[in-house]
Protein backbone atom coordinates (compact mmCIF):
# COMPACT_ATOMS: atom_id res chain seq x y z
CA UNK A 1 0.00 0.00 0.00
CA UNK A 2 1.35 3.38 -0.94
CA UNK A 3 0.57 6.53 0.96
CA UNK A 4 0.74 9.76 -0.91
CA UNK A 5 0.31 13.31 0.14
CA UNK A 6 -2.38 15.28 -1.61
CA UNK A 7 -1.20 18.70 -2.58
CA UNK A 8 -4.54 19.96 -3.89
CA UNK A 9 -6.38 20.08 -0.56
CA UNK A 10 -5.83 23.79 0.01
CA UNK A 11 -5.77 26.50 -2.59
CA UNK A 12 -5.30 30.16 -1.69
CA UNK A 13 -8.12 31.24 -4.07
CA UNK A 14 -6.40 34.46 -5.00
CA UNK A 15 -8.06 34.29 -8.39
CA UNK A 16 -11.48 33.74 -6.84
CA UNK A 17 -11.86 30.24 -8.33
CA UNK A 18 -13.98 28.27 -5.86
CA UNK A 19 -16.23 25.28 -6.20
CA UNK A 20 -19.39 24.54 -4.20
CA UNK A 21 -17.49 22.58 -1.51
CA UNK A 22 -15.19 25.49 -0.86
CA UNK A 23 -18.14 27.84 -0.62
CA UNK A 24 -19.99 25.47 1.72
CA UNK A 25 -16.90 25.18 3.91
CA UNK A 26 -16.50 28.93 4.07
CA UNK A 27 -20.12 29.46 5.18
CA UNK A 28 -20.44 26.32 7.35
CA UNK A 29 -20.43 28.10 10.71
CA UNK A 30 -22.81 30.88 9.69
CA UNK A 31 -26.03 29.00 10.67
CA UNK A 32 -24.50 28.18 14.05
CA UNK A 33 -23.48 31.81 14.53
CA UNK A 34 -26.97 33.02 13.69
CA UNK A 35 -28.65 30.47 15.95
CA UNK A 36 -26.41 31.13 18.96
CA UNK A 37 -26.45 34.90 18.44
CA UNK A 38 -30.23 35.14 18.21
CA UNK A 39 -30.74 32.66 21.06
CA UNK A 40 -28.43 34.51 23.45
CA UNK A 41 -29.91 37.90 22.53
CA UNK A 42 -33.37 36.47 23.19
CA UNK A 43 -32.25 34.90 26.50
CA UNK A 44 -30.71 38.17 27.69
CA UNK A 45 -33.74 40.25 26.70
CA UNK A 46 -36.08 37.68 28.22
CA UNK A 47 -34.30 37.95 31.57
CA UNK A 48 -34.17 41.76 31.46
CA UNK A 49 -37.88 42.09 30.67
CA UNK A 50 -39.07 39.46 33.16
CA UNK A 51 -39.88 41.36 36.34
CA UNK A 52 -40.11 38.11 38.33
CA UNK A 53 -36.63 36.90 37.30
CA UNK A 54 -34.66 39.90 38.52
CA UNK A 55 -35.71 39.55 42.15
CA UNK A 56 -34.08 38.13 45.25
CA UNK A 57 -36.98 35.80 45.97
CA UNK A 58 -40.38 34.76 44.73
CA UNK A 59 -41.71 32.49 42.03
CA UNK A 60 -39.49 32.59 38.95
CA UNK A 61 -36.78 34.69 40.61
CA UNK A 62 -33.07 34.19 40.06
CA UNK A 63 -32.64 33.97 43.85
CA UNK A 64 -35.08 31.07 44.18
CA UNK A 65 -33.55 29.35 41.15
CA UNK A 66 -30.05 29.56 42.68
CA UNK A 67 -31.28 28.31 46.04
CA UNK A 68 -33.07 25.37 44.40
CA UNK A 69 -29.98 24.20 42.47
CA UNK A 70 -27.36 24.89 45.13
CA UNK A 71 -27.18 21.40 46.64
CA UNK A 72 -27.32 19.57 43.31
CA UNK A 73 -24.75 21.70 41.49
CA UNK A 74 -21.22 20.55 40.71
CA UNK A 75 -19.74 23.63 42.40
CA UNK A 76 -21.97 24.81 45.27
CA UNK A 77 -19.46 27.57 46.10
CA UNK A 78 -20.17 29.12 42.70
CA UNK A 79 -23.87 29.22 43.51
CA UNK A 80 -23.06 30.68 46.94
CA UNK A 81 -21.26 33.56 45.21
CA UNK A 82 -24.35 34.23 43.10
CA UNK A 83 -26.54 34.09 46.19
CA UNK A 84 -24.59 36.95 47.82
CA UNK A 85 -26.32 39.26 45.32
CA UNK A 86 -28.82 37.31 43.21
CA UNK A 87 -30.23 40.38 41.48
CA UNK A 88 -26.76 41.60 40.49
CA UNK A 89 -25.93 38.10 39.27
CA UNK A 90 -29.17 38.04 37.26
CA UNK A 91 -28.29 41.35 35.60
CA UNK A 92 -24.72 40.14 34.93
CA UNK A 93 -25.98 36.98 33.22
CA UNK A 94 -28.61 38.89 31.22
CA UNK A 95 -26.21 41.59 30.00
CA UNK A 96 -23.53 38.95 29.39
CA UNK A 97 -25.91 36.93 27.22
CA UNK A 98 -26.93 40.08 25.38
CA UNK A 99 -23.31 41.12 24.70
CA UNK A 100 -22.34 37.62 23.62
CA UNK A 101 -25.37 37.35 21.33
CA UNK A 102 -24.79 40.73 19.67
CA UNK A 103 -21.05 40.13 19.25
CA UNK A 104 -21.70 36.71 17.74
CA UNK A 105 -24.49 37.83 15.44
CA UNK A 106 -22.66 40.83 13.98
CA UNK A 107 -19.27 39.13 14.18
CA UNK A 108 -17.53 41.73 16.31
CA UNK A 109 -14.72 40.24 18.39
CA UNK A 110 -16.39 36.97 17.51
CA UNK A 111 -13.88 34.65 19.18
CA UNK A 112 -14.07 36.63 22.43
CA UNK A 113 -17.88 36.67 22.23
CA UNK A 114 -17.90 32.91 21.62
CA UNK A 115 -15.56 32.38 24.56
CA UNK A 116 -17.96 34.43 26.70
CA UNK A 117 -20.85 32.27 25.47
CA UNK A 118 -18.89 29.12 26.26
CA UNK A 119 -18.10 30.38 29.77
CA UNK A 120 -21.73 31.30 30.42
CA UNK A 121 -22.84 27.88 29.17
CA UNK A 122 -20.16 26.14 31.26
CA UNK A 123 -21.20 28.00 34.42
CA UNK A 124 -24.88 27.19 33.81
CA UNK A 125 -24.04 23.53 33.13
CA UNK A 126 -22.02 23.25 36.35
CA UNK A 127 -24.80 24.86 38.39
CA UNK A 128 -28.32 24.88 36.97
CA UNK A 129 -28.35 21.83 34.71
CA UNK A 130 -25.70 19.68 36.43
CA UNK A 131 -28.29 17.37 37.99
CA UNK A 132 -30.03 16.61 34.67
CA UNK A 133 -30.33 12.86 34.34
CA UNK A 134 -29.43 11.62 31.85
CA UNK A 135 -26.85 14.36 31.24
CA UNK A 136 -28.02 15.10 27.70
CA UNK A 137 -31.35 16.42 28.98
CA UNK A 138 -29.52 19.51 30.22
CA UNK A 139 -29.15 21.87 27.26
CA UNK A 140 -26.23 23.89 28.68
CA UNK A 141 -23.70 21.20 27.82
CA UNK A 142 -24.89 21.18 24.21
CA UNK A 143 -24.59 24.98 24.08
CA UNK A 144 -21.07 24.75 25.50
CA UNK A 145 -20.08 22.33 22.73
CA UNK A 146 -21.78 24.52 20.10
CA UNK A 147 -19.68 27.53 21.13
CA UNK A 148 -16.34 25.72 20.73
CA UNK A 149 -16.17 25.81 16.89
CA UNK A 150 -16.81 29.56 17.01
CA UNK A 151 -14.12 30.02 19.67
CA UNK A 152 -11.68 28.24 17.33
CA UNK A 153 -12.75 29.70 13.98
CA UNK A 154 -14.29 33.06 14.73
CA UNK A 155 -16.57 34.72 12.17
CA UNK A 156 -15.00 34.65 8.73
CA UNK A 157 -18.01 35.79 6.66
CA UNK A 158 -20.71 38.44 7.07
CA UNK A 159 -18.96 39.89 10.10
CA UNK A 160 -17.43 43.11 11.28
CA UNK A 161 -14.27 41.16 12.08
CA UNK A 162 -13.96 40.13 8.41
CA UNK A 163 -14.67 43.68 7.23
CA UNK A 164 -12.03 45.11 9.56
CA UNK A 165 -9.55 42.42 8.47
CA UNK A 166 -10.19 43.24 4.79
CA UNK A 167 -9.74 46.94 5.51
CA UNK A 168 -6.41 46.32 7.26
CA UNK A 169 -5.32 44.10 4.37
CA UNK A 170 -6.26 46.80 1.86
CA UNK A 171 -4.32 49.44 3.79
CA UNK A 172 -1.28 47.14 3.97
CA UNK A 173 -1.32 46.72 0.20
CA UNK A 174 -3.02 43.35 0.07
CA UNK A 175 -0.19 41.40 1.67
CA UNK A 176 -1.93 40.39 4.86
Amino acid sequence: MTHGMRTDTHTPYLDGDRNWRDTATRYALLPLRIFLGVTFIYAGLDKLTDSAFLKDSGSGSVGDLMRSVRDSSAIPAMVDMALKNPVGFGYAIAFGELAVGIGTLIGLLARIAALGGALISLSLWLTVSWASDPYYYGNDLAYLMAWLPLVLAGASVFSLDAALRARRRQRAGGYR
